[in-house]
């Protein structure tokens, strides 16, 4: 429930920057806003802070870092990043948002590595689909869950304080749009009131709002739910309720790689080096070079609503860099062989038309039009079965430059939208999702909306 109301008689206490949410957003805003000189508290429903955040990869694009040039890529910057975020969406983006994300994504990475002291590294061994440049940056176990235990341990190293077990069910507002304050809900009704002067939302999105996915987004409405089940769209109907534009609202990004029925999610690495995906046939049904987000609906369209991911030993070397890929297999969920009959032995295909399919990829134009400029797969084989999943919407508020959640005219006057509570920039639908976009509108929009001190 997130609903508006007058403001009470009295508050039951104060803080000047209150900020909804602690996932890396809501984190990386408590940690600007404090560096600001900001009194700042943040307010988690959960027991822990985890969020969407511990779900994902952990991985941050940023063009221009000291990481990439340590990896002998100097020739990306804000425009070349820009361009690719808006070919990806087909330019259906706000340029502007664009702009102010790319050309500051460099610098927050900056601030993170070095103020922060976070071990980024770059992703130099595989490309993303849609990135002209290596720009992904992630900490040692490339997992969400050691950004958002690292953003924790910083902020609570600086003296942020962080109240879980607390959701927020109510906005205390005035006739203008300003925000006054909110109620912390507790069990069995009530719950303490608080003043704030500025309020940051970053709860992320709508989709574990099972209502709200099938009115804005139908065709993904019946798959897998891979977010947290707290994004239930609270920071959308305060927006709303309070007049705010809002924009893309079908927009999402989903994955066509999670191992089913394990339900870890399965890096793209595996396709982006040769791998493809295949059905219960044994045969190719779309482009996978063109993303993973694509992939979810493409992979749902399949019998079963699942498909075969195959590689080889080769791509599962570049693989176990992640977390979740050494889980998936330490829990069964890839299959090895030395053979491609013993391979779709495993995982019930045809061998002869799982044969055919491979030795196509490399025999001449593609049906589908994929390049495959990478090695031939070889044995040992690998393969795992997959399904499609939603991971984030990415449509929200609309915000400004300064990440103040706009009205029909003008901004609100004390009201900050970051990460999945705004829209992002990855178009109308699922295919203007470009890796990262997730996070990249997390760590920047958080990280502007907390060093604005009101």
């Amino acid at each position: 429930m997130a609903d508006l109301a007058p403001p009470p008689a009295a508050f039951d206490a104060h803080v000047p920057t209150v900020i909804v949410g602690a996932g890396a957003c809501g984190l990386i805003a408590a940690l600007a806003a404090q560096a600001a000189g900001q009194q700042v508290l943040v307010l988690e429903r959960d027991p822990v802070p985890a969020g969407s955040t511990a779900l994902s990869a952990g991985l941050i694009p940023a063009a221009g870092t000291a990481q990439q040039r340590a990896a002998g890529i100097d020739d990306d910057d804000p425009a070349r990043f820009a361009a690719d975020i808006q070919a990806k969406a087909r330019g259906r983006n706000d340029p502007a948002l664009v702009a102010l994300l790319a050309g500051q994504s460099g610098a927050v990475m900056d601030w993170m590595t070095r103020t922060l002291d976070m071990p980024f590294t770059l992703v130099d061994d595989f490309d993303y689909p849609g990135h002209s440049r290596r720009r992904m940056h992630g900490l040692p176990t490339r997992a969400g869950r050691e950004l958002i235990d690292t953003l924790r341990a910083r902020a609570e190293a600086k003296g942020i304080d962080i109240l879980c077990d607390a959701p927020v069910d109510r906005l205390f507002t005035q006739a203008d749009g300003r925000v006054r304050g909110l109620r912390i809900a507790r069990p069995g009704g009530g719950g303490e009131t608080l003043a704030c002067d500025r309020l940051i939302l970053a709860c992320n999105g709508f989709g574990g709002n099972r209502a709200k996915v099938a009115q804005y987004m139908p065709d993904i409405a019946d798959a897998l739910w891979f977010g947290h089940d707290g994004n239930r769209g609270a920071a959308l109907d305060w927006g709303l309720g309070l007049g705010a534009r809002t924009r893309h609202l079908g927009a999402y990004q989903g994955h066509g790689n999670v191992a089913h029925p394990y339900g870890i999610l399965i890096t793209w690495a595996v396709i982006t080096g040769g791998g493809v995906q295949v059905n219960a046939l044994g045969e190719r049904f779309w482009d996978e070079s063109q993303g993973y987000s694509e992939a979810a609906r493409a992979v749902l369209s399949q019998p079963g609503g699942v498909a075969v991911t195959v590689f080889d030993a080769r791509l599962a070397a570049t693989a176990r860099q992640f977390a979740d890929f050494r889980a998936a297999e330490a829990q069964g969920a890839i299959k090895t062989a030395d053979t491609l009959d013993d391979l779709a032995r495993q995982m019930d295909l045809p061998a002869d038309r799982l044969g055919e399919t491979l030795a196509r990829c490399h025999a001449g134009p593609d049906r589908f039009g994929r390049d495959f400029a990478t090695p031939p797969l070889r044995a040992p084989f690998c393969a795992v079965r997959v399904t499609g999943a939603l991971f984030h919407t990415q449509g929200g508020l609309v915000v400004d430059e300064r990440a103040r959640v706009m009205g029909q005219d003008a901004a609100l006057p004390n009201l900050y939208a970051a990460g999945g509570a705004a829209c992002g920039v990855s178009g109308s639908d699922d295919s203007g999702y470009l890796s990262g976009n997730g996070l990249l509108a997390a760590a920047v929009l958080g990280h502007i909306a907390g060093g604005d001190a009101a």
